[in-house]
């Protein structure tokens, strides 16, 4: 997905497989579209959509999601032509499309503990602003997909998923599995990263990687120094 209708534009998030969305309006060979998941707006090439009813597409986002677990996956076409998938897609909609699917996946919600295993598979995975899967992801998509696949649904940025959820006082009163905000000098939130036991974080920066975290911010080892300055800790569940 990006800001505008070309390909130079910015890359603002990524439609995985099963991902819907309603095109809200045309310009040449792109589509302006709202994702019904996240309610996030962007544009992409008319070429990487599929036209189906208004009820499939629902009942594929809000109806028994199922979502893969591999890091890459494949899936079989009605023409028997394989095309890929790549961890977090969304096979809900295989049946509808006239696909197969014989991989593993998740479906319904999981405990929190989960959430620790599914954002692990995401390690060393490239930052990439705007990016949704392992080849490339930033902080917000990480936190999004890690809780997606868990069956909890949050929203794209992490000025929207600030938001959210209970705020707590200190770093101490969290569990595994909450979420870290951190701002600018302008008090704008800019980052978020996934709390793990024992004052440790794992975050999008420059690669997803896991840091040091207290009261102060994220405190990186290699280069002996806070990089992000903490401003709320949220339990979202």
């Amino acid at each position: 997905m990006r800001s505008e209708g070309s390909h130079q534009s910015e890359l603002i998030s990524q439609l995985l497989y099963g991902d819907c969305f309603k095109v809200i309006s045309k310009k040449e060979e792109w589509l302006q579209i709202t994702t019904l998941l996240d309610q996030y707006t962007g544009w992409i090439d008319h070429k990487q959509s599929h036209l189906i009813t208004e009820e499939k597409a629902k009942e594929i986002s809000f109806k028994n999601n199922s979502y893969s677990t591999n890091l890459v996956d494949y899936i079989k076409t009605s023409e028997n032509m394989l095309t890929s998938l790549i961890l977090g897609s969304n096979i809900s909609g295989a049946k509808v499309l006239g696909h197969k699917f014989k991989g593993p996946i998740t479906r319904g919600k999981k405990p929190k503990s989960n959430l620790l295993k599914t954002a692990s598979l995401y390690l060393n995975s490239p930052y990439l602003w705007g990016g949704k899967t392992p080849l490339g992801i930033d902080c917000s998509g990480l936190t999004q997909m890690t809780y997606r696949i868990n069956g909890y649904n949050i929203p794209r940025d992490a000025s929207q998923q600030v938001k959210l959820g209970e705020t707590l006082s200190f770093i101490d009163e969290s569990e595994a599995g909450d979420l870290a905000f951190f701002d600018n000098e302008g008090g704008e939130i800019i980052h978020v990263g996934l709390l793990l036991k024992n004052h440790y974080i794992l975050h999008a920066h420059g690669e997803v990687r896991i840091d040091r975290i207290d009261q102060t911010g994220i405190y990186n080892v290699n280069l002996t120094k806070h990089t992000h300055r903490l401003r709320l800790i949220k339990k979202l569940i």
